[in-house]
């Protein structure tokens, strides 16, 4: 486990989806990672920006690291 001043780090690494991989480091187990991916936008719009937003939820059963995080597909 890293350590960062009073908070734990740990290392994670995402499963499935399109950020399927993906590895980070986390502070103090979140349940849920968000992932964004931007998006074009047709017309292109200078002022305008537009994201995909991906949930992976932590799977409960692993408890060491690094850390498991699920790819949520039902979540808009």
């Amino acid at each position: 486990m890293y350590t960062d001043g009073a908070r734990g780090w740990e290392a994670a690494v995402l499963d499935g989806g399109p950020a399927d991989g993906v590895r980070m480091r986390v502070a103090d187990r979140p349940g849920v990672v968000q992932v964004t991916y931007p998006c074009q936008v047709e017309p292109r719009v200078e002022a305008m920006q537009v994201e995909a937003l991906y949930v992976y939820r932590r799977d409960p059963r692993v408890r060491g690291e690094p850390l498991r995080y699920g790819f949520d597909g039902a979540t808009p």
